[in-house]
């Protein structure tokens, strides 16, 4: 197994696309790439801590690879709004790869890359950062999506359009 964190706006909305695909055996939704230590989620929604809303994926590689998840990580939200997704605006909604290693690193390298190779007169603004320390979210920030966001009208307004993508762009990768 393997973990990668990676940030893209609303986590809640990031959450619900990675827990469809196969390979994904976890999602965890946390802060990531601030100052403060343990921070919650009013100090981070707040915009003063430096953090970004992210998750972190556990996968099998043997089942998905980390170039794959990058992928569809840029397909399912703009990698080309700077501090923002959608209505969200501030640095905690930033477009953000935090590698836990070198060779992450050089992957997220690539998918930037490759998506700015497949579209031509736009560049993501996604940045690679870290080393830092992960702090996971509050418990009734897990799952969101599966509990509380069917019934959230900003959810239901931002994550069937991503999952919408998902399927028509990587229904291959979707579990079963």
């Amino acid at each position: 197994m393997a973990e990668a964190i990676i940030a893209g706006g609303c986590f809640w909305c990031v959450e619900a696309v990675f827990r469809s695909i196969n390979g994904v055996s976890a999602v965890e939704s946390g802060y990531i790439g601030g100052a403060n230590p343990n921070p919650t989620y009013k100090q981070v929604c707040g915009g003063g801590t430096g953090h970004a809303e992210a998750i972190k994926l556990t996968f099998d590689p043997g089942v998905v690879s980390l170039a794959d998840l990058l992928d569809i990580h840029f397909a399912t939200h703009d990698p080309t709004q700077l501090n923002r997704q959608g209505g969200d605006v501030g640095t905690q909604y930033r477009t953000a790869l935090f590698p836990l290693g070198d060779e992450q690193r050089a992957e997220g390298e690539a998918a930037i890359a490759r998506w700015n190779d497949a579209h031509l007169g736009q560049k993501a603004v996604t940045t690679i950062e870290g080393p830092a320390t992960w702090y996971a979210a509050e418990d009734y920030h897990q799952e969101y999506w599966q509990g509380e966001g069917q019934r959230n009208p900003y959810c239901l307004a931002v994550i069937p359009p991503k999952l919408a993508k998902l399927q028509k762009g990587f229904a291959e990768k979707l579990k079963g």
